[in-house]
């Protein structure tokens, strides 16, 4: 892809809770930035996330830790708008936002999980989401795409290869299989909470922060093993 493809490319959105962030995510990033037209990935922690538990480690720590993680990554950004709003982190309000700065031309594209797509129909205002920005589902280790169902047509109606999302601002859905890279935040924090060594999965900066800070710790507190 050329330099000049990439500078008027596509800001795109990877938003989660990043509890905490870790080599998964920024290979998943790494090789959408690769493959695809995009001129700058955000990654946007959510503050309050609204479909499941609010996260034991604040905001302001994950975002660190994105930071941490992704400073010597120039065409990665961590933007924090999600820590400023009151109430839940809508990701509809998130792109309302973005599509704001952006003006209404400007490709913008969400990038989510196949999990995260198979239950889209339970977002806030998720039909509002397809006017704003196209959607990149990246497909996972042990998911699919729904078969059938009124989600499964419009993600097929709309769907576009990865090198049209570039023509227009908003409304397509590309699907994107990525190198398997089969971790969890979920494992990590337990493997840290039992005091157990997570470091070759996790990014040096992000360990260091972890351990500098205490979190995730088990009883005997976090040391990675040592």
């Amino acid at each position: 892809m050329s330099e000049a493809a990439r500078s008027a490319g596509i800001e795109a959105v990877y938003g989660g809770t990043f509890n905490p962030i870790h080599l998964g995510h920024l290979r998943s990033a790494a090789e959408l930035l690769e493959r695809l037209p995009i001129r700058r990935l955000r990654f946007i922690p959510a503050a309050l996330p609204p479909h499941r538990v609010a996260p034991e480690v604040s905001a302001d720590h994950r975002a660190a830790m994105v930071e941490a993680a992704i400073a010597d990554q120039p065409r990665m950004l961590c933007d924090r708008r999600e820590l400023t709003r009151d109430g839940p982190s809508y990701t509809v309000d998130t792109l309302e936002s973005l599509r704001g700065e952006l003006g209404d031309s400007a490709p913008l594209l969400l990038v989510m999980g196949a999990d995260a797509a198979l239950g889209l129909r339970s977002w806030h205002r998720w039909g509002d989401l397809f006017n704003l920005a196209h959607i990149l589902i990246m497909a996972r280790p042990g998911w699919d795409l729904p078969q059938r169902g009124d989600i499964a047509d419009l993600l097929r109606e709309r769907q576009v290869d990865a090198d049209q999302l570039a023509s227009s601002p908003a409304g397509a859905v590309c699907r994107c299989e990525l190198r398997p890279w089969p971790v969890s935040s979920t494992e990590i924090r337990a493997l840290l909470q039992s005091d157990k060594d997570a470091r070759s999965l996790l990014p040096p900066a992000v360990a260091s922060y972890i351990r500098e800070h205490g979190l995730y710790a088990g009883d005997a507190g976090t040391d990675f093993g040592q």
